[in-house]
């Protein structure tokens, strides 16, 4: 007899726990503790010589490339900038070591948020082998050393769904208004001014974004305008004003966002995503991540 499995080879996910959302401690929680994972200093003025902001965007736009290219769960990359960011906040780094920090990043974010991680030799392809699996796992050390092994961060991601269930939004909208709000959320994490701002009011002006871009306020009086603004900074604890603030940059990243990406379309029709990220020093020589000594 021949026996047949019938077992498919599926991902098992999470599901949100209705009972955790509407516990209001819960959402208190996480809004008493989330500026403990922010980075402590605006690093680029006080920590870094050799990095330049233009550096990290690069480089979060590549992890944010294998991220989706991997389908990794959202929470995976803002999590690794997050790891990203609190590292470069105490460790002067050197440039040509930037792609090896965000592989162990993404690498340390998905083992924590993944049922089936990412792995060292994976990663090391989509830097077109610039840095070797043992490098990377050297530095795993390292990074969890100096972020005292103090991954379970507070993300925007944690706050969807507590806002959501907070506004009376259409439920056929519902899945359409995450993903944008998800968009939103990995947008700002490729942009460093929101890099010092706390979790909740990102996932605040991103809810308030993506009902705006939407257009839902349109149709229900309580989505409008400053009512929805009013509520958002009631749920998050934030300053109206701050809420207003956040919001209107994320829309104002989103354009340009949307014009360097057409202007990059017109440029690379489709290249491969496996690259090693090329940092140019004001003499214009490429540095790659190469050798690395700890």
């Amino acid at each position: 007899m021949e026996l047949l499995c019938l077992e498919k080879d599926t991902v098992i996910r999470a599901r949100p726990d209705p009972t955790l959302l509407q516990e209001g401690r819960v959402l208190g929680n996480l809004l008493t503790i989330e500026e403990r994972f922010l980075p402590r200093c605006s690093y680029f003025e006080c920590v870094q010589k050799e990095i330049q902001p233009f550096m990290r965007r690069m480089l979060t736009t590549w992890m944010l490339e294998v991220c989706e290219e991997q389908k990794c769960e959202e929470e995976v990359f803002p999590l690794a900038v997050n790891y990203l960011d609190r590292f470069l906040a105490v460790v002067p780094t050197r440039k040509c070591h930037l792609q090896l920090l965000g592989a162990v990043c993404m690498f340390l974010a998905s083992k924590l948020k993944e049922t089936r991680p990412l792995s060292a030799e994976k990663l090391c392809i989509y830097t077109d082998n610039a840095i070797k699996p043992q490098q990377l796992l050297q530095w795993e050390l390292v990074v969890l050393g100096k972020l005292k092994w103090n991954l379970a961060a507070v993300m925007p991601n944690d706050f969807i769904e507590h806002i959501l269930g907070r506004l009376a939004l259409p439920r056929d909208k519902l899945a359409l208004i995450r993903k944008h709000v998800h968009t939103f959320i990995a947008l700002c994490a490729t942009d460093f001014s929101f890099a010092m701002c706390p979790p909740s009011m990102i996932a605040g002006g991103s809810v308030a974004a993506a009902i705006c871009g939407l257009q839902l306020d349109s149709s229900d009086q309580s989505l409008s305008g400053d009512s929805l603004t009013d509520l958002l900074a009631k749920i998050t604890n934030t300053e109206v004003d701050c809420l207003k603030a956040c919001q209107e940059q994320i829309e104002s990243v989103l354009v340009s966002s949307l014009k360097e990406g057409q202007s990059a379309a017109k440029q690379d029709q489709g290249g491969p995503k496996n690259k090693s990220v090329d940092l140019l020093d004001h003499s214009g020589t490429p540095t790659n991540v190469r050798d690395v000594d700890l």
